[in-house]
């Protein structure tokens, strides 16, 4: 079949978040047929290139998220009506949706009458959102029509309007314009070409790659062309605006957070299946109004093949070494991990700590100068004689390096693998590190417990002592420590790899397509539609693609005015059937 993988600020660009989850896919499912649909978030991602691309991706075609650009269409009088009534509408959506109840699913649990007003404003947010798609289409854009005067305008009466909630209510001049700036880099998909019959229009299924704008072309495909839609979130888009940009006003948080909570919710109404990565995201789609119905869970598949040699070999690692590997940031919460060694040192004075990792940005440089800072303080250097250069227990580190080439020496440096967030998804670490068979210990955050299951301790986030205490428990227990290594390995095998996770998603796809209506029809010698002439095996690329045999566009009474598209011989349909 042929697929429409919908990404944004992932594959295949080379800086991609997501571009190795896709990149795994796409070559896992070589028997499928692939056309990518990419949006770019930074002028860095473009000019670092794409990835090389296995021969099943036969078509890219990107658009930009970073650079905005006027296209110069002017419209007309009824063009600025149609979109100042569109716009309207959904603004007048926005802010009557209450913060944090900006979900169907919070506000039809309630019951009664509000089930009714529920579904009243999604379907006002529907219509506004096509509304202005069909805009967009028909007159070739809107870039400058969701950043112009209007947009705002409209922005401003709706909060002002009886029924606004109080934080749109207290929406100033700045704030109206951040927020119509925002929403037209949401919207800015609206505007693409891709909604033809050569294009999305063309593929069996649309597969985003994650919620929020990524999802928007194929909630697209899906109003024009009747193309099915498939949706994987590792993260959920709502979850992530509550995490970022804190110190914004009230209102723009509010606003933009109904706006992402209407999309979240539209979105997964039209999906015909939605694949979280775990449990944690699942109950926020749920919360945002996803039938549970739709949902089947998939875990990511990671490479466990570079923590092989690790994993095969648990008892080369220093039986007194915690190790933290990742991302140095305030969310990884290293200051109640260095608090806690201060206790471990006090129980087991010969413990000592790798940090492993790099900071990304100035917040991070920062934290991890804090970090160092701090470890001086709690850890003065130690020397073992008068005359010896003191050592201190905790150090920083980096791979690539002689010590420590890859993440597997990392993991494989000590005998405890340690996770002190606050804040976390899905932990990819964590899954490496189990990978490699080492006993971890982790705060209650994310997808922690569903990751190691039964396989590591945790611990609540923000508990020094806890985490000290765990990790004390284990390092006095060298049998304790290796059995819940080898579980850990174990349960990392069957559920977290590659494998698994292809093998899922092409029993999704097939699940899709089977429940799906044909929507290319071929007429007999009579001029009769020909059942089960086009199956969705029927679409196999390469040498067994007949390339003279027409399709008639989808169904409806398009195919009866149109020229016959007469039926294969019985000789071609077995060879392609072999």
């Amino acid at each position: 079949m042929r697929i429409g993988l919908l990404t944004e600020g992932g594959y295949p660009y080379v800086s991609g978040e997501a571009g190795l989850w896709c990149d795994r896919l796409v070559r896992g499912l070589e028997q499928h047929e692939f056309d990518v649909y990419a949006l770019s978030r930074s002028e860095r991602q473009e000019v670092e290139g794409w990835v090389p691309l296995p021969p099943q991706v036969s078509r890219v075609r990107t658009a930009s998220l970073w650079d905005f650009e006027d296209d110069g269409v002017v419209h007309g009088r009824r063009a600025r009506r149609r979109f100042a009534e569109c716009y309207g509408e959904l603004a007048a959506v926005l802010c009557t949706t209450a913060p944090g109840s900006s979900s169907a699913y919070s506000e039809r649990a309630s019951g009664g009458a509000s089930e009714g007003e529920s579904a009243l404003e999604a379907d006002r947010f529907a219509n506004a959102l096509y509304g202005l798609a069909e805009l967009a289409r028909d007159k070739g854009g809107l870039p400058a029509a969701l950043r112009s005067e209007t947009a705002v305008r409209a922005l401003e009466r709706a909060c002002r309007a009886p029924g606004a909630h109080r934080s749109a209510r207290e929406a100033r001049v700045p704030d109206l314009l951040a927020v119509a700036a925002r929403l037209e880099h949401a919207l800015r998909p609206l505007s693409l070409d891709w909604y033809e019959d050569d294009d999305l229009g063309a593929v069996d299924l649309c597969h985003a790659a994650s919620g929020g704008t990524a999802a928007l072309p194929g909630l697209l495909a899906r109003h024009f062309c009747d193309v099915p839609l498939l949706v994987t979130e590792y993260g959920v888009r709502l979850r992530a605006h509550y995490l970022t940009d804190p110190d914004a006003p009230p209102a723009i948080r509010s606003l933009l957070a109904a706006f992402h909570g209407r999309l979240a919710a539209e979105t997964y109404r039209r999906a015909a299946v939605i694949t979280p990565g775990n449990t944690h995201a699942r109950r926020w789609q749920e919360r945002c109004g996803a039938d549970r119905a739709k949902l089947r869970t998939v875990h990511p598949g990671m490479d466990a093949t570079p923590f092989a040699e690790t994993g095969e070999s648990p008892g080369y690692a220093d039986p007194h070494t915690l190790v933290w590997v990742g991302r140095v940031e305030p969310a990884k919460d290293l200051v109640s991990l260095l608090h806690a060694f201060a206790e471990i040192r006090k129980a087991e004075p010969r413990a000592r700590l790798r940090i492993v990792g790099n900071a990304t940005g100035p917040e991070g440089a920062a934290y991890l100068a804090h970090c160092k800072g701090l470890a001086a303080q709690l850890f003065p250097d130690e020397a073992d004689g008068p005359h010896a250069v003191g050592r201190n227990p905790v150090s920083f580190e980096e791979t690539g390096g002689p010590e420590l080439p890859s993440r597997a020496d990392a993991y494989g440096a000590g005998a405890l693998v340690v996770l002190s967030s606050v804040v976390e998804g899905f932990p990819s670490g964590l899954v490496e590190a189990m990978f490699c068979g080492r006993a971890t210990v982790s705060t209650d955050v994310g997808a922690v417990v569903e990751a190691i299951g039964g396989t590591g301790l945790v611990v609540p986030p923000r508990n020094p002592r806890a985490l000290a205490e765990a990790c004390v428990a284990l390092l006095r227990d060298p049998e304790r420590r290796e059995r819940l290594g080898a579980a850990a390995r174990a349960r990392a095998l069957e559920l977290f790899t590659v494998e698994q996770n292809v093998a899922a998603f092409h029993g999704i796809y097939l699940e899709i397509l089977s429940s799906t209506p044909v929507r290319r029809v071929v007429l007999d010698d009579t001029g009769e539609p020909l059942p089960f002439a086009v199956p969705a095996e029927a679409h196999v690329p390469g040498r067994w693609t007949d390339p003279t045999a027409r399709v008639v566009a989808r169904g409806g009474p398009g195919w009866a005015t149109d020229a016959p598209v007469r039926a294969t011989s019985p000789a071609s349909a077995t060879e392609g059937a072999r």
